[in-house]
């Protein structure tokens, strides 16, 4: 059994979904997004580092998952996910969890089966994946979205490292 906690990141909502894997089974624990822009850039980060350290406290978090950033055209907003990313990882580090990064890429093809997956199929597949009465918002779906990335990830690296000398 893990539990694992996937982040979403961003600068104005921060996605975060909680889902615990026991043996084949991905079952879903909660989701929410944090709402920031209203505040100004410092309170975001205290935020967002003060939420993620009590989310992994309340469901006493295993495994930590974070999207990587994604390149730009405008280098304000990608020092801005950087610096929302940070902080969300800065929580991690504090409670010694391990943390995974994961493309976008890596976490449609996770969820969905294809790496260019829309919004829309994301939160369509977390829905189905998870048993959810409705798909949920799409900051929230990706959050999800990257904790079921995370554990699929974990199960093939298990299984691979289990058929080490197997000829």
């Amino acid at each position: 059994m893990a539990i694992v906690l996937g982040i979403d990141p961003g600068s104005r909502f921060t996605g975060w979904g909680v889902v615990n894997a026991d043996g084949s089974e991905i079952n879903h624990v909660d989701h929410g997004v944090l709402r920031l822009d209203k505040l100004a850039m410092p309170q975001r980060l205290k935020s967002i580092y003060l939420t993620v350290s009590n989310l992994i406290a309340t469901y006493q978090v295993e495994r930590f998952a974070i999207e990587t950033s994604f390149v730009s055209s405008n280098p304000q907003t990608a020092i801005k996910l950087g610096q929302a990313r940070g902080a969300a990882i800065a929580a991690a580090a504090v409670h010694d969890l391990e943390v995974g990064e994961y493309s976008p890429r890596q976490i449609k093809q996770a969820t969905v089966s294809v790496g260019g997956a829309t919004k829309e199929q994301v939160q369509y597949m977390v829905k189905i994946l998870l048993n959810l009465p409705e798909a949920p918002a799409s900051d929230c779906a990706d959050a999800l979205a990257v904790a079921i990335c995370d554990i699929n990830t974990t199960r093939y690296s298990e299984a691979l490292g289990r058929c080490k000398g197997i000829r």
